[in-house]
């Protein structure tokens, strides 16, 4: 039996990712998602998760997208405040201290909305540069979250999520078949995190992705997919 949790990232980025995300939930199989705390899009995710208590949310730390929630943070923006794109980013040049504070500043934000976070992953991955590993682990021991791994590699000292995390389901890996192909015996006994990116194309996504038409497709699979039987969708009381 294969223990699953499909999560979608991204959460909070614009009104339709968010309710492609919902829809995602409520109509077919995601059952976990983390949400970006310094989108146009949030205030938007934050009343849509209060309205969805089921759907258990934890938080999208961002460097690569958008906007800081601080303002005294000089090494993580460019010239115009935005952060870094992910092909600009290089953690040699930045300050861990002010990583650390803005990433403080997202998870309190979300604390403050009144909301209960499950556990801390990231935009673009960046929490699983080794560079970042201090302050991973100092947050997740700070706030007693766990971290999403790097695929079957923990972060050290930093409890993990899911047993592995797998972030294939994306770009060409989107495959009506994806979850039949899980069957393979690998993941068996394991609890396993599947990424995702359902959403509707709106102007924001559009303007402010890379990734977009290929969401359609990932919302398509996800509301309409029948899990093999030894496949095990995790209730959010199963997990926690």
């Amino acid at each position: 039996m294969i223990n699953l949790i499909v999560n979608a990232d991204d959460f909070g980025f614009s009104h339709g990712v968010n309710h492609g995300i919902v829809d995602s939930f409520l109509y077919g199989i995601v059952n976990s998602t983390t949400m970006m705390m310094n989108m146009d899009g949030t205030e938007h995710a934050i009343q849509l998760a209060k309205n969805n208590p089921e759907l258990h949310v934890g938080i999208h730390l961002t460097l690569t997208c958008g906007k800081p929630i601080l303002d005294n943070v000089p090494s993580l923006v460019d010239e115009e405040g935005y952060f870094y794109s992910l092909s600009a980013f290089n953690p040699t040049d930045i300050s861990l201290e002010e990583i650390e504070r803005e990433w403080t500043a997202q998870i309190d934000r979300f604390i403050r909305s009144g909301l209960k976070p499950t556990h801390l992953d990231s935009h673009h991955h960046v929490h699983t540069m080794k560079a970042l590993y201090p302050v991973v682990k100092n947050l997740s021991h700070k706030y007693r979250l766990p971290v999403r791994p790097n695929g079957f590699i923990s972060i050290p000292d930093v409890e993990s999520f899911t047993d592995v995390s797998l972030s294939d389901f994306y770009g060409d890996g989107v495959r009506a078949d994806y979850f039949d192909r899980l069957n393979d015996g690998i993941y068996d006994g394991l609890t396993i995190e599947v990424m995702c990116h359902p959403a509707y194309l709106d102007h924001h996504l559009l303007n402010g992705s890379s990734y977009t038409h290929k969401r359609l497709t990932e919302l398509e699979i996800l509301t309409s997919v029948q899990l093999p039987k030894n496949i095990n969708l995790l209730s959010f009381a199963e997990h926690i």
